[in-house]
């Protein structure tokens, strides 16, 4: 089926103007886009760079964000992915805050930049509920990852739920019958992977763990449409993120500084 994915025998194929439709779908309505709804900006893509440029601009009034000699700032010293704080002192926002929070200008530009790009080819493939859930997902399983390689470092920065978008587009291209390479997705993952190895002060983890976190949320999200359940979905989503919150827990645990 061209809309949900499911199987279907030859003879109850329902040919429509988009495809092959189960008899199910068959029976829905096609939601139709108008120019002027397709040329709207995405509201959860929108919302998130919104989020990080205010984040980041608190930074700077709190004497840090890159345009300050000083990189300890209050935000960053209080919000800073930091298993150490994490275990010790049980500041469990930091597993989401660090995810918010840029060392530089450069840092949140080329983040917002990437996460501008897919969203705008991502979200309106699958809805604004479903981006931002799986946004959190790979935020959270980035932050996972991280605090696995290097839980007495402290980490800053989106790329962990960026990385998480490229892999859930290309799920959901080769779901579609669409080739990641051809559509240049899987080359910006590879240079984006081959960078984080190769270049200084850039967390091998929390982009890996990202990149698997968002690919695990968008099967999550399929397998609910194959069951006719969205609910289903989002709930798998939520137990990704319930699990990688445990599995950070149990990485923090791991550290030896104490703060």
């Amino acid at each position: 089926c061209s809309n949900c994915g499911r199987p279907i025998c030859p003879d109850c194929m329902t040919t429509t103007a988009v495809g092959m439709r189960c008899p199910e779908c068959a029976r829905q309505r096609t939601k139709v886009k108008t120019v002027r709804s397709a040329s709207r900006a995405p509201q959860a893509t929108v919302a998130l760079i919104v989020a990080n440029v205010a984040v980041y601009l608190a930074e700077i009034f709190t004497g840090s964000g890159g345009l300050s000699a000083d990189q300890q700032g209050t935000l960053l010293v209080h919000g800073e992915l930091f298993a150490p704080a994490i275990h010790y002192q049980h500041e469990y926002w930091r597993l989401v805050s660090g995810g918010f929070l840029h060392g530089s200008i450069l840092h949140i530009g080329f983040n917002m930049y990437l996460l501008y790009m897919l969203g705008q080819m991502l979200e309106p493939a699958i809805g604004s509920i479903r981006f931002a859930s799986i946004y959190l997902v790979a935020l959270l399983s980035g932050s996972m990852g991280a605090l696995l390689l290097s839980p007495d470092r402290p980490t800053v920065g989106a790329s962990g739920a960026v990385f998480g978008l490229m892999g859930a587009a290309v799920v959901e291209m080769r779901a579609r019958g669409i080739s990641p390479m051809q559509s240049g997705i899987g080359g910006l993952i590879l240079i984006n992977l081959v960078f984080s190895f190769v270049l200084a002060n850039v967390s091998v983890g929390g982009h890996i763990g990202g990149l698997i976190g968002g690919a695990l949320a968008a099967l999550a999200l399929q397998e609910g449409d194959k069951r006719r359940s969205r609910v289903l979905g989002l709930a798998g989503c939520l137990l990704l993120g319930a699990a990688a919150v445990a599995g950070s827990l149990a990485a923090a645990g791991t550290t030896t500084i104490q703060t």
